[in-house]
């Protein structure tokens, strides 16, 4: 199916607007992600369109101006769809729709779209439906003859194609049934939680698409699913992890993303509940990503929010291996720039090294690139925190050898 996907691709146009909150620099690297976000949807941008604006137009979000040059464009090059980097007010949406007579997508809409199609097990499913519900509900007026004649295609999976003949009163109480069956799923989730018994959390957390499921695949020896697009992993993934006769359950969870739709934060309150429970954090960034400041920024922000920023936390840099140096500054790293690898000397004298006190590592996971040193530290903190809580570990776990032993 993936495969027939990808050569399917759905001819797109997106548009940001330059503020006085965020610069042209800013734009593009948002712009740059909206576009890899189409591409994980299944659409091939054609083109970008960029306004400088005080503020978005209530009315149209860009200016008549740029809209009907947007329009000309869109019906010059059989474009299906128009996707916008912020979140369009239900009146802006009508508006739009009405002036381009074409599919228009907002950032929101993009990213539940992708979590539609990611979105495996019947739990998944169901957080993904009650946030394009919450999401839908206010946009219901004036949408019927907009989406009577679309056929599918990026936005149009899930409840936009199955509740487009109900009114209000259904996706109202349709939303109250979805919350009702996430509750019961959460109950059960919870046991399973309580059930795993006394062995120390750990969570892998961090932007989408950094190398977490990587990561995962490497210190557990399971098989979860990676891609190299935004949000390849959906469903939580616990595993039983043993480093040197420690055991520890190691979880994956859903990436972060900047301009996170609300919606999908109280949906997938469960989901973050693996994170909310975790003893320890491996924090994992994208260390090649032009942009890994903000996604560090955003994934903080994020932990701040369901309040678990001060959990014990490793800093993890991954994929040394394709790191860029023209993205590092002369005064980051003391060494002249040659045409090899930094040395794992050489990174720990760059300022990144510095951000989680001695908490920092510098990995590849899929080169296995200082992997040892890695698993060193995890099993450190992870049996700092096992000895602390459980200093008769060996009574639990009867076939366990006592940590303390070995020394």
């Amino acid at each position: 199916m993936l495969e027939k996907e990808t050569h399917n691709f759905e001819k797109t146009v997106i548009v940001g607007i330059v503020t006085q909150q965020q610069n042209e620099e800013k734009l593009n690297e948002y712009l740059d992600e909206l576009a890899f976000l189409t591409f994980t949807a299944g659409g091939e941008v054609a083109k970008r369109f960029t306004q400088k604006l005080d503020k978005p137009n209530p009315k149209t979000f860009v200016g008549s101006g740029k809209l009907e040059e947007i329009k000309y464009y869109i019906k010059d090059n059989d474009i299906k769809t128009v996707i916008f980097d912020d979140e369009l007010s239900p009146a802006q949406q009508k508006n739009i729709t009405k002036e381009l007579d074409c599919k228009v997508l907002d950032r929101t809409n993009l990213i539940l779209d992708i979590f539609a199609q990611r979105a495996e097990t019947s739990y998944a499913r169901t957080q993904v439906e009650l946030a394009q519900c919450q999401y839908l509900l206010p946009r219901l007026t004036g949408m019927w003859t907009h989406l009577e004649r679309q056929r599918g295609g990026i936005g149009m999976r899930g409840p936009g194609e199955t509740e487009i003949e109900t009114d209000r009163r259904i996706v109202r109480d349709r939303i109250a049934l979805l919350k009702e069956k996430i509750k019961t799923i959460d109950k059960q989730m919870a046991v399973q939680r309580s059930n795993r018994g006394a062995m120390v959390r750990v969570a892998l957390v961090g932007y989408t698409n950094v190398g977490k499921s990587t990561l995962m695949n490497a210190i557990g020896k399971s098989d979860v699913f990676v891609e190299n697009k935004l949000f390849a992993t959906l469903d939580t993934t616990v595993r039983k992890t043993v480093i040197k006769n420690l055991p520890f359950l190691l979880s994956d969870t859903v990436g972060f993303i900047r301009k996170l739709p609300t919606q999908l934060v109280e949906s997938f309150k469960s989901t973050l509940d693996e994170v909310r429970e975790a003893d320890l954090l491996l924090h994992v960034v994208d260390i090649s990503h032009p942009d890994f400041e903000d996604h560090i920024e955003s994934v903080n922000q994020i932990l701040q929010d369901i309040k678990s920023n001060n959990k014990p936390t490793l800093m993890v840099f991954n994929k040394i291996d394709a790191y860029k140096y023209d993205k590092i500054d002369e005064a980051d790293i003391t060494i002249e720039k040659t045409t090899k690898n930094f040395s794992l000397d050489d990174w720990k004298q760059t300022w990144m090294s510095k951000l989680g006190d001695k908490n920092t590592l510098f990995i590849s996971a899929t080169e296995k690139a200082n992997f040892e040193g890695f698993r060193e530290k995890v099993y450190e903190a992870v049996r700092e925190i096992h000895i602390t809580r459980f200093p008769y570990n060996k009574f639990l776990y009867p076939d366990y050898k006592d940590a303390t032993e070995n020394e």
